[in-house]
C-alpha cells in the first residue's frame, strides 16, 4: 500500500498535535522505581545504625558487603558521582604515595603493573571487586572516611570533590546533606565555567607576559585546506605570521576517541609543516586520561615538537621557552 503524500505542514501539524512532550516507558519507570527504592531504605538503615550504634568504618562495611546497592548508597549519601570513584580508583591504582595506599590498602588488592598499559575499572569490576575483596572494600570506606587528609589528595583532587570525602556526611549531618544537595544542583555549572578550563592557566600565563596571542583558524589553512583546516587553541602572536602554535588536551576520562585525537593532531601537524614550516607546534597534554592510555599518548605526542603538562615545572619550562622563542 502506498504511502498518502504529505504537506510539510500536515507534518509539521503531526508533531505538534500528537506530541507527547516527555516519552517515557512505564514499565521501565516502575522497574527503576524500585531501584530508587532500594538506595533510600539502605540510606535509613544506615542512619539508624548510626543513630543507635555511632558512627563506625563496621557499619559501613557492613553496608558494603550485605546490601546491593551499598555501594550506591554511601555515593548518594556524600554526593560522590560513579565517574568520580572510578577517577579515583584509576588515581590510587597508578600512583605510589606511601599514606595513599596505606589507607587504601593498595598493596593487598592492586595487581596493577603500573609501567604498562591500565584501563580504567568498569562499574561491573568495581562492584564485583567490593563484594569479593575484603581489603579493597575496607580501602574504599577508609577513603571516605579519611581521604580528605592525605596530602597527596588534597594537592590533586578538586576543592570541589574532595569537600564530598567528609565525614560529617557519613553522619547524616544536616548542614553537609545541605552540601551535598548544593554541590549536585551546582555540578554541570561548576564543570562549565570558563575558570575551570585549564586553558585558562595558559591564557593567564601569556597575558601575565605579554605574549600577544590569537585563537582559531590559521589563514593558510582555511584558504588552501578548507575541509581539513583545524582551530587553535592559541596563536603565538597572530594566524598571519605564527611563530608558536599551541593545542591542549587536557582528559580526565578514558574513551576510545583518544586514539582518533592523536590521528587528527598527527595530520595537523603534516599540515603545519607544509605552510607554516618555521612554526612550532606545541601540545599541552595532561589528566589522568592520557596516565592511563600510553599508546594513544604515544601517537599522540608525535604531533607535536615539544609536550607540557599544566605541573608547576612544566609552566615554568614552558616560560623559558617563550622568552627563548618569542621574547628577545
Amino acid at each position: 500500500m502506498k504511502l498518502m503524500v504529505k504537506t510539510v505542514q500536515d507534518k509539521i501539524n503531526t508533531v505538534i498535535e500528537k506530541n507527547t512532550f516527555y516519552f517515557f516507558n512505564k514499565h521501565f519507570e516502575e522497574t527503576y522505581e524500585g531501584n530508587i527504592n532500594s538506595i533510600k531504605e539502605s540510606l535509613l538503615f544506615l542512619k539508624n545504625e548510626i543513630d543507635t550504634k555511632g558512627l563506625n568504618k563496621d557499619i559501613f562495611y557492613k553496608l558494603l558487603s550485605e546490601k546491593p546497592n551499598g555501594l550506591k548508597s554511601l555515593l548518594a549519601l556524600t554526593g560522590f558521582s560513579n565517574e568520580s570513584l572510578k577517577r579515583l580508583i584509576t588515581l590510587i591504582r597508578v600512583v605510589d604515595d606511601d599514606q595513599l595506599n596505606n589507607l587504601s590498602l593498595n598493596k593487598k588488592w592492586n595487581k596493577s603493573k603500573k609501567s604498562g598499559e591500565l584501563a580504567e575499572w568498569s562499574d561491573a569490576i568495581i562492584e564485583k571487586m567490593i563484594l569479593s575483596n575484603e581489603y579493597f572494600r575496607q580501602g574504599i570506606i577508609n577513603i571516605f572516611f579519611e581521604g580528605a587528609t592525605i596530602p597527596f589528595l588534597i594537592d590533586t583532587i578538586p576543592l570541589f570533590e574532595l569537600k564530598k570525602l567528609s565525614i560529617s556526611k557519613l553522619k547524616f549531618d544536616l548542614p553537609s546533606m545541605i552540601d551535598t544537595l548544593v554541590r549536585y544542583k551546582e555540578k554541570g555549572s561548576y564543570s562549565g565555567q570558563t575558570e575551570n578550563n585549564p586553558e585558562t592557566v595558559i591564557s593567564d600565563l601569556l597575558q601575565e607576559m605579554n605574549v600577544a596571542f590569537e585563537k582559531g583558524d590559521l589563514s593558510e589553512l582555511i584558504k588552501r585546506e578548507s575541509t581539513t583546516k583545524r582551530t587553535m587553541d592559541f596563536i603565538i602572536p597572530d594566524k598571519r605570521n605564527p611563530i608558536i602554535l599551541i593545542e591542549c588536551s587536557f582528559l580526565v576520562t578514558t574513551s576510545s576517541g583518544q586514539g582518533d585525537k592523536s590521528k587528527t593532531e598527527i595530520s595537523v601537524k603534516k599540515l603545519i609543516e607544509r605552510y607554516y614550516p618555521k612554526a612550532t607546534f606545541i601540545g599541552f597534554v595532561d589528566g589522568i586520561g592520557w596516565y592511563v592510555r600510553k599508546q594513544d599518548l604515544s601517537r599522540m605526542v608525535k604531533a607535536y615538537d615539544d609536550v607540557f603538562t599544566f605541573h608547576s615545572d612544566e609552566l615554568l619550562r614552558f616560560k623559558n621557552l617563550l622568552k627563548t622563542k618569542y621574547i628577545k
